[in-house]
């Protein structure tokens, strides 16, 4: 009864297009209902006449709402209220309580409406006491001015804080949709990285296979390559899970991913694929974080999986040079016509670009001196000394 009760509500102020929690409206709604029973009781000796048109009206949007489960729209809720005010006033008390109602009206009108239709309805309301007063029947007129006033503003900070808090969900929903988004891509160029360069160096692996089985007879040669290339699939496919493991989860992560320690295994797999590549390393590996490794080290595969695809028979080399502020990590191979018409278009060369653009790093990648030249150089984090 209750829970459906609470649908209700929040239902009805959903159609006002003012998402307040329910017990809101229900606030001030049962303030308004009190104070509209306690002024009826007030005036028990009031003419059956006057006094039940004056409780219908003074109820009629709770009573509404009762029925047809739906809020009336603000400015028709202020107008019954306010002529059942001002029927009930027919009968002046010395303590009336009648006069509070247009208090509460006020700031309901103000927390659900434009700024100009609380205005309006705030005048009609002070207008009541005011007459009231003038008329002699009403002492206290001014603090029931004061009241509506008083009402207005409540209603008018509640009206402000609601539609922050909305603007302030809409700007967490839509932080969370470009981070899911971002993380998607950031594990689609993980994946492309793993699965490019491996499937590379696998296929070489296959196809030496099937020349030492088609040309020379040697089984033993075929076997040793279709080893290499089942190792390599399978710490493929554990690289794969390690990266996609990354994705939010109740269990922790455990496995390490690549860093800059791991490119001169990962040359050596390119050799044992049969490129003619040399690692050349220098300066402390150390000094350089884990995030900024793990760029290296997959613009580093990244290189060696285009040099498999288009030309595996090039020579290559691996120079990765860590200063003191700077690491420096250049790749180049002896250029081919088929790298001449390759360009430097493709997905791979893209995921180098956005990786070191989350570096802060500098990105060259083009001919140079008869080379294909992958030169990326980045910026070290550094830390004061106390």
């Amino acid at each position: 009864m209750l829970s459906q009760a609470k649908r209700r509500i929040e239902n009805s102020c959903a159609r006002l297009g003012v998402p307040y929690p329910w017990w809101v409206p229900a606030w001030s709604t049962g303030a308004g209902t009190v104070l509209a029973a306690a002024a009826l009781i007030q005036r028990r000796d009031m003419p059956i006449g006057l006094l039940v048109p004056a409780g219908l009206l003074a109820l009629g949007p709770l009573l509404i709402w009762l029925v047809t489960g739906r809020l009336l729209a603000p400015w028709m809720e202020s107008v019954l209220v306010t002529a059942g005010v001002v029927l009930l006033m027919t009968h002046p008390l010395d303590l009336d309580l009648a006069p509070w109602m247009l208090t509460v009206v006020a700031g309901e009108v103000a927390a659900t409406s434009p700024i100009w239709v609380a205005l309006v309805v705030a005048a009609m309301g002070a207008t009541v006491p005011v007459v009231a007063g003038v008329l002699g029947t009403l002492p206290a007129a001014p603090v029931h001015v004061v009241g509506v006033l008083l009402g207005l503003e409540v209603g008018v900070t509640l009206r402000w804080q609601i539609r922050a808090l909305a603007a302030e969900r809409a700007k967490r929903l839509i932080e969370r949709t470009q981070a899911a988004a971002e993380e998607r891509q950031r594990i689609a160029r993980e994946v492309h990285d793993v699965v490019g360069h491996s499937l590379s160096i696998t296929l070489l692996h296959v196809t030496a296979a099937r020349h030492a089985l088609q040309h020379d007879g040697d089984v033993d040669e075929a076997i040793d390559a279709l080893a290499e290339a089942e190792r390599i699939g399978r710490s493929a496919m554990a690289d794969i899970r390690r990266s996609v493991g990354l994705l939010p989860s109740n269990r922790p992560n455990t496995h390490a991913l690549p860093g800059i320690e791991e490119i001169a295994t990962l040359v050596e797999r390119t050799r044992g694929a049969g490129v003619d590549v040399r690692y050349v390393p220098s300066g402390d590996l150390s000094a350089v974080e884990p995030a900024c490794g793990l760029g290296l080290y997959r613009i580093a595969q990244e290189s060696l999986g285009n040099i498999i695809r288009h030309a595996p028979e090039s020579k290559a080399e691996v120079r990765l040079v860590v200063g003191p502020r700077i690491a420096r990590l250049t790749v180049r191979n002896t250029l081919s016509t088929v790298e001449n018409k390759r360009g430097t278009s493709g997905n791979g060369l893209d995921g180098m670009a956005t990786r070191a653009a989350q570096l802060g790093a500098e990105l060259t990648v083009g001919p140079r001196g008869g080379d294909w030249v992958i030169d990326v150089t980045v910026p070290l984090l550094t830390v004061s000394a106390p």
